[in-house]
């Protein structure tokens, strides 16, 4: 879990954000943000990668303004910025704007470790984000996810989920959210194991990415072997829903970089980059049938009919079938 420096204010003038984990990171901008938000709903908010981020750019952006509003600017990969930029930076640093809240997102290591010591010494909050490639600091990860969502999970349940999970802390993330919404009380190995067993072969979201990518054969066998190892028919309904709506939002969205498009949609950037890998074929028309099918199946899985497995099928074939509306069209 992201690690953070004595001086925990989000609204801090400089958040230095350091390490190579996309999860982390992602929250510690999140936490500004929302910080930033719940002070004055109005803050405007600039998302910024190194090419973006030009020499006199920041001066611009942290220039006083007229109505004094309140600003986060958030510079990504700053280890890749320009040497000239890099000096404005750290000209920056010494003397932060009054109502600007600096987010500064470094890989760590030796490149562009000269604004990475500045930030440090000009007395930056820092936020520590780490790759986690050890088991024990995943497992660790895993019962802070629970902590911090109020909810009590056995040992052995945290185990279970991180060896049925991987590696991913998305995905880490993701079923901890699920099991918390979808379980009362304590959450048990023998929990996890009925929503997650078989998953590193075919989980619900699996069901639900080919599904949506129009690979009906591979969708209901993924389908048959998830409900064969046990996981819940009500997940997988609830991932294949998941699936249709991220569609017809991006499908609806204006263009633009996955960051902007991520906050517009409420859904984390690596996110926006598979969907749109999996609109190709999709027509307004298809997710409108598409959604129709999963309400089907959710009223079938939930006790409307005889055969919940029956409405799963009908479902990913109906969804698979509307991927490829545009080619028949």
């Amino acid at each position: 879990m992201a690690r953070k420096s004595v001086n925990d204010e989000p609204l801090a003038a400089v958040t230095l954000a350091v390490g190579q984990e996309e999860l982390l990171l992602d929250r510690a901008v999140q936490e500004v943000v929302a910080a930033a938000k719940a002070a004055d709903a109005d803050t405007d908010v600039r998302d910024l990668g190194p090419e973006q981020l030009q020499p006199g750019t920041l001066a611009e952006l942290t220039s006083p303004s007229l109505f004094a509003e309140r600003k986060v600017v958030v510079v990504r990969n700053a280890q890749d910025l320009s040497a000239d930029t890099v000096k404005d930076v750290k000209a920056y640093l010494t003397a932060p704007a009054e109502e600007i809240t600096l987010v500064l997102l470094h890989a760590g290591g030796a490149k562009g470790k000269g604004l990475l010591d500045a930030a440090r010494k000009a007395g930056a909050r820092e936020v520590a984000c780490p790759k986690m490639t050890k088991p024990a600091d995943r497992l660790a990860f895993v019962r802070q996810e629970f902590r911090t969502l109020g909810r009590s999970a056995t040992p052995e349940a945290c185990q279970a989920l991180v060896d049925a999970i991987g590696s991913d802390l998305r995905e880490l993330a993701s079923a901890v959210s699920q099991l918390v919404a979808d379980v009362e009380g304590t959450i048990d190995e023998a929990v996890v194991g009925r929503y997650y067993t078989g998953r590193a072969e075919a989980s619900s979201f699996t069901v639900a990415d080919r599904a949506v990518e129009g690979r009906t054969a591979e969708a209901l066998e993924a389908l048959r072997w998830s409900l064969a190892t046990g996981v819940a028919p009500v997940l997988i309904t609830s991932a294949l829903a998941q699936g249709v709506r991220a569609i017809g939002k991006l499908s609806s969205a204006r263009g633009g970089r996955p960051a902007d498009l991520a906050r517009e949609l409420g859904m984390p950037p690596w996110k926006i980059d598979r969907v749109r890998q999996q609109m190709r074929g999709w027509t307004p028309d298809g997710v409108a049938a598409a959604l129709r099918a999963v309400a089907e199946a959710d009223a079938g899985v939930k006790g409307g009919g005889d055969d919940p497995e029956y409405a799963l099928e009908k479902a990913v074939v109906a969804i698979a079938r509307a991927a490829r509306s545009r080619g028949r069209a």
